[in-house]
Protein backbone atom coordinates (compact mmCIF):
# COMPACT_ATOMS: atom_id res chain seq x y z
CA UNK A 1 0.00 0.00 0.00
CA UNK A 2 2.66 2.45 0.69
CA UNK A 3 4.54 2.05 -2.09
CA UNK A 4 1.71 2.39 -4.39
CA UNK A 5 0.58 5.48 -2.61
CA UNK A 6 4.80 6.46 -3.46
CA UNK A 7 4.43 6.29 -6.65
CA UNK A 8 1.17 8.39 -6.88
CA UNK A 9 2.85 10.86 -5.10
CA UNK A 10 6.23 10.66 -7.51
CA UNK A 11 4.59 11.08 -10.22
CA UNK A 12 1.95 13.71 -8.67
CA UNK A 13 5.88 15.46 -8.40
CA UNK A 14 6.69 14.86 -11.64
CA UNK A 15 3.63 16.38 -13.26
CA UNK A 16 3.25 18.79 -10.98
CA UNK A 17 5.13 21.60 -12.64
CA UNK A 18 3.78 20.78 -15.50
CA UNK A 19 0.11 21.43 -14.72
CA UNK A 20 0.62 24.80 -13.06
CA UNK A 21 2.98 26.38 -15.37
CA UNK A 22 0.11 25.63 -18.56
CA UNK A 23 -2.51 26.46 -15.92
CA UNK A 24 -1.25 29.78 -15.23
CA UNK A 25 -3.43 32.68 -15.58
CA UNK A 26 -0.23 34.44 -17.38
CA UNK A 27 0.09 31.52 -19.67
CA UNK A 28 -3.08 32.36 -21.95
CA UNK A 29 -2.77 36.05 -22.29
CA UNK A 30 1.63 36.66 -22.22
CA UNK A 31 2.74 40.34 -21.28
CA UNK A 32 4.47 41.69 -24.28
CA UNK A 33 7.79 41.76 -24.34
CA UNK A 34 9.80 45.04 -22.91
CA UNK A 35 12.15 46.08 -25.91
CA UNK A 36 15.63 45.73 -24.78
CA UNK A 37 16.61 49.11 -26.10
CA UNK A 38 13.42 51.27 -24.61
CA UNK A 39 13.51 52.63 -21.17
CA UNK A 40 10.81 51.69 -19.24
CA UNK A 41 9.11 55.17 -19.44
CA UNK A 42 9.50 54.78 -23.45
CA UNK A 43 7.95 51.38 -23.20
CA UNK A 44 4.99 53.08 -20.65
CA UNK A 45 4.47 55.90 -23.67
CA UNK A 46 4.41 52.96 -26.62
CA UNK A 47 2.12 51.06 -24.31
CA UNK A 48 -0.36 53.83 -23.73
CA UNK A 49 -0.81 55.18 -27.32
CA UNK A 50 -3.20 53.77 -28.69
CA UNK A 51 -3.10 54.52 -32.32
CA UNK A 52 -0.27 53.04 -34.79
CA UNK A 53 0.45 57.25 -35.89
CA UNK A 54 1.30 57.99 -32.17
CA UNK A 55 3.37 55.06 -32.07
CA UNK A 56 5.21 55.83 -35.34
CA UNK A 57 5.72 59.31 -33.65
CA UNK A 58 7.14 58.05 -30.65
CA UNK A 59 9.63 55.10 -31.81
CA UNK A 60 11.01 58.18 -34.27
CA UNK A 61 11.66 60.45 -31.54
CA UNK A 62 13.12 57.76 -29.83
CA UNK A 63 14.97 56.93 -32.65
CA UNK A 64 16.29 60.69 -33.10
CA UNK A 65 17.29 60.34 -29.62
CA UNK A 66 19.48 57.01 -30.10
CA UNK A 67 21.16 58.56 -33.02
CA UNK A 68 22.12 61.83 -31.41
CA UNK A 69 23.53 60.00 -28.25
CA UNK A 70 25.26 57.86 -31.29
CA UNK A 71 26.83 60.95 -32.35
CA UNK A 72 27.68 62.32 -28.74
CA UNK A 73 29.27 59.42 -28.15
CA UNK A 74 31.79 59.07 -31.57
CA UNK A 75 32.31 62.59 -30.76
CA UNK A 76 33.45 62.58 -27.15
CA UNK A 77 37.26 62.44 -26.07
CA UNK A 78 38.82 60.75 -24.27
CA UNK A 79 37.27 58.06 -25.93
CA UNK A 80 35.25 55.34 -22.94
CA UNK A 81 37.56 52.09 -23.24
CA UNK A 82 34.17 50.31 -23.74
CA UNK A 83 33.15 53.16 -27.02
CA UNK A 84 32.89 50.44 -29.64
CA UNK A 85 29.95 48.47 -27.41
CA UNK A 86 28.08 51.69 -26.37
CA UNK A 87 28.71 53.11 -30.21
CA UNK A 88 27.42 49.19 -31.08
CA UNK A 89 24.52 49.66 -28.67
CA UNK A 90 23.31 52.98 -29.56
CA UNK A 91 23.40 51.88 -33.50
CA UNK A 92 21.09 48.86 -32.76
CA UNK A 93 18.80 50.80 -30.56
CA UNK A 94 18.29 53.88 -33.56
CA UNK A 95 17.83 50.71 -36.18
CA UNK A 96 15.48 49.06 -33.54
CA UNK A 97 12.96 51.92 -33.11
CA UNK A 98 13.02 52.81 -37.21
CA UNK A 99 12.48 48.78 -37.35
CA UNK A 100 8.94 49.27 -35.03
CA UNK A 101 8.09 52.29 -36.41
CA UNK A 102 8.15 50.64 -39.49
CA UNK A 103 6.39 47.86 -38.23
CA UNK A 104 3.61 50.28 -37.29
CA UNK A 105 2.58 51.15 -40.96
CA UNK A 106 1.56 47.59 -41.79
CA UNK A 107 -0.30 47.57 -38.96
CA UNK A 108 -2.09 50.76 -39.64
CA UNK A 109 -2.80 49.43 -43.20
CA UNK A 110 -4.62 46.49 -41.26
CA UNK A 111 -6.35 48.55 -39.35
CA UNK A 112 -7.10 50.90 -41.84
CA UNK A 113 -6.02 53.95 -39.39
CA UNK A 114 -5.12 57.03 -40.43
CA UNK A 115 -1.19 57.60 -40.65
CA UNK A 116 -0.90 60.19 -42.80
CA UNK A 117 0.58 62.85 -40.46
CA UNK A 118 2.54 60.34 -39.04
CA UNK A 119 3.46 58.56 -42.34
CA UNK A 120 4.87 62.47 -43.50
CA UNK A 121 6.69 62.86 -40.27
CA UNK A 122 8.45 59.56 -40.47
CA UNK A 123 9.41 60.21 -44.24
CA UNK A 124 11.81 63.32 -43.20
CA UNK A 125 13.12 62.15 -40.42
CA UNK A 126 13.70 59.37 -42.21
CA UNK A 127 15.65 61.30 -44.84
CA UNK A 128 17.07 63.30 -42.62
CA UNK A 129 18.65 60.10 -40.28
CA UNK A 130 19.65 58.26 -43.72
CA UNK A 131 21.82 61.55 -44.49
CA UNK A 132 23.11 61.03 -40.49
CA UNK A 133 23.91 57.76 -41.21
CA UNK A 134 25.83 57.75 -44.36
CA UNK A 135 28.23 60.59 -42.70
CA UNK A 136 29.25 58.77 -39.89
CA UNK A 137 32.60 56.93 -39.74
CA UNK A 138 34.82 58.39 -42.70
CA UNK A 139 38.37 59.95 -40.59
CA UNK A 140 36.78 57.30 -37.23
CA UNK A 141 40.16 55.12 -36.61
CA UNK A 142 37.48 52.99 -34.79
CA UNK A 143 34.60 52.59 -37.45
CA UNK A 144 36.04 48.88 -38.10
CA UNK A 145 34.46 48.34 -34.53
CA UNK A 146 31.04 49.12 -35.93
CA UNK A 147 31.24 49.31 -39.50
CA UNK A 148 28.41 46.02 -39.58
CA UNK A 149 25.80 47.71 -37.09
CA UNK A 150 26.16 51.22 -39.40
CA UNK A 151 25.64 49.17 -42.46
CA UNK A 152 22.57 47.27 -41.24
CA UNK A 153 21.10 50.68 -39.91
CA UNK A 154 21.82 52.57 -42.87
CA UNK A 155 20.01 49.95 -44.86
CA UNK A 156 16.79 49.71 -42.28
CA UNK A 157 15.79 53.14 -42.53
CA UNK A 158 16.22 52.90 -46.81
CA UNK A 159 13.80 49.83 -45.82
CA UNK A 160 11.65 51.94 -44.19
CA UNK A 161 11.87 55.01 -46.62
CA UNK A 162 10.09 52.29 -49.15
CA UNK A 163 7.77 51.08 -46.44
CA UNK A 164 6.68 54.68 -45.78
CA UNK A 165 6.35 54.90 -49.98
CA UNK A 166 4.23 51.97 -50.41
CA UNK A 167 2.00 53.12 -48.30
CA UNK A 168 1.82 56.21 -49.01
CA UNK A 169 0.29 54.93 -52.64
CA UNK A 170 -1.58 52.26 -51.13
CA UNK A 171 -3.57 55.44 -48.30
CA UNK A 172 -6.66 56.71 -50.04
CA UNK A 173 -6.79 60.48 -49.84
CA UNK A 174 -8.27 62.90 -47.72
CA UNK A 175 -11.75 62.82 -47.63
CA UNK A 176 -12.64 66.53 -49.57
CA UNK A 177 -14.85 68.39 -48.08
CA UNK A 178 -18.10 70.41 -50.11
CA UNK A 179 -18.68 73.70 -49.29
CA UNK A 180 -22.57 73.67 -49.39
CA UNK A 181 -24.52 75.66 -52.37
Amino acid sequence: MWSRALGVFNAFALLAPLIFSVASPGAANPAPQKKEYLTDSETDKIREAMEPGERIKLFISFAEDRLKKFQYEAARRPADRRRSEILNSLMNAYAGCVDDAADQIGLAREKQADIRGALKMFKSKGKEFLATLQKIGPGDPELDSYKETLDDAIEGTKDALSDIEEAEKELSPAPVRRKPS
